[in-house]
């Protein structure tokens, strides 16, 4: 199959043109990732009740995507690399929710 008939470049992910990221664009997501070490830390001393490890999970997975798009280069890849990488951060979203609710459930018959 040539390469005109796959556009996606699903066939052949190998083959695709290689990004280059400007050091301006490794700026911003340096800006980024310190700015959402700040927010944790301002996150940290809020006492929000049960909602602390919700808006710190979330802080924390905005980060993992940032890192992952632009350090690992997924957001120039395939639509077959950036299907598995969304799978493995789906699944890791079902762990934490499984541990979150196992957790909170352990507590029901004590109130």
């Amino acid at each position: 199959m040539s390469q005109s008939n796959d556009p996606a470049n699903v066939m052949n992910p190998e083959n695709v043109g290689h990004h280059i990221v400007t050091p301006l664009q490794y700026g911003y997501v340096y800006a980024a990732l310190v700015a959402g070490t700040v927010i944790t830390v301002i996150a940290a001393d809020l006492d929000l009740g049960v909602l602390n490890p919700i808006v710190a999970l979330g802080i924390a997975c905005t980060k993992a995507v940032i890192v992952i798009l632009f350090f690992m280069h997924v957001k120039y890849q395939s639509r077959l690399v950036k299907m598995t990488v969304a799978a493995g951060f789906f699944t890791f979203l079902v762990l934490i929710t499984m541990t979150l609710t196992d957790y909170m459930s352990r507590a029901w018959g004590l109130w």
